[in-house]
């Protein structure tokens, strides 16, 4: 299994939302309530970018979700097991985890969780296509989009045109 050069890190892809629910819903409820104190994201040194193939990190007080998107429906949630201290290696590229490398990403930091809802673009009973986690605050929100094979950030409300099934 590819690790995305990050140690230690073992994706749990899940490509339904009944699975993520049944895998995360008790473990991402107990987030609700929380202050967010550190967004985690991979920089690329060299380009000064993020680097958008690797999981973004959001703590809560100490309890760390790793969000990652792969190929066009995988999700992996993982909990606690990435320690942004440790650069990731990857040949060809200066990498560094960078705390709230976006502006919109530090304006959310020390606010409570009030929310979390898994997007979809839909389909059928089980299946979804691209399927999204948002976590909202009073004052905003952070969208870990699935942006064709890698991660996206969105810091805007749902398009009308997906189904928000809350998981809180």
């Amino acid at each position: 299994m590819f690790d995305f050069g990050i140690a230690g890190y073992q994706p749990q892809w899940l490509s339904r939302s009944d699975d993520v629910v049944r895998e995360h819903a008790d473990r991402v409820r107990g987030l609700v309530g929380r202050t967010l104190t550190r967004v985690w994201a991979v920089w690329d040194r060299q380009d000064d970018a993020w680097f958008c193939d690797c999981p973004v990190l959001l703590d809560f007080e100490g309890e760390q979700v790793e969000i990652n998107h792969h190929k066009f429906d995988d999700l992996s949630l993982t909990w606690n097991t990435i320690d942004p201290g440790v650069p990731p290696r990857w040949p060809d590229f200066d990498l560094q985890w960078r705390a709230e490398p976006l502006p919109q990403l530090h304006a959310l930091r020390g606010l409570p969780l009030t929310r979390v809802d898994l997007l979809d673009w839909g389909g059928r009973g089980q299946a979804w296509v691209n399927g999204d986690i948002s976590f909202v605050f009073a004052t905003g929100r952070v969208t870990v989009f699935n942006a064709m094979d890698e991660n996206g950030l969105s810091f805007t409300p749902p398009d009308p045109r997906q189904r928000c099934r809350p998981l809180h």
